[in-house]
C-alpha cells in the first residue's frame, strides 16, 4: 500500500458516492481543484484533512485502508444503529446474519 492507494481510493469513493471533484472540493471547504490535486498525484491531504475525508464518506480510517469491505459507509451505519439496541435485538441480528451466510 502506498500513496497511490490513497488517491485511488478517495476517487473510487467519490465515483461511488457520485459527486465529481469539484463538488467534493466545494463540501470540504476547499478551492475547486483541491480533489483534482489528490487526485493526479500533485498532493496529499494531511492528517486532518484525510479525516475530514473519512467523516465525508462516513467511514472510519479504518475502513478506508480495508480493501475488502465491499461498502464501509453501510457498515458503518450498521454499526452505529447496532450501537443503539440492547442485547437480545443484537442477538437476533447476528442471528439474521448468520443465516445469511450459510
Amino acid at each position: 500500500m502506498d500513496e497511490n492507494y490513497i488517491r485511488e481510493r478517495i476517487t473510487q469513493l467519490r465515483l461511488k458516492k457520485g459527486v465529481s471533484e469539484y463538488q467534493m472540493s466545494y463540501d470540504l471547504g476547499h478551492s475547486r481543484g483541491y480533489v483534482y490535486n489528490i487526485s493526479s498525484g500533485k498532493a496529499l491531504p494531511p492528517m486532518k484533512e484525510f479525516l475530514a475525508i473519512c467523516d465525508y464518506f462516513e467511514m472510519t480510517p479504518q475502513q478506508f485502508f480495508d480493501e475488502g469491505t465491499q461498502n464501509p459507509e453501510l457498515i458503518q451505519k450498521a454499526v452505529e444503529g447496532m450501537k443503539r439496541l440492547d442485547e437480545s435485538d443484537i442477538l437476533m441480528l447476528l442471528g439474521i446474519i448468520n443465516r445469511l451466510l450459510k
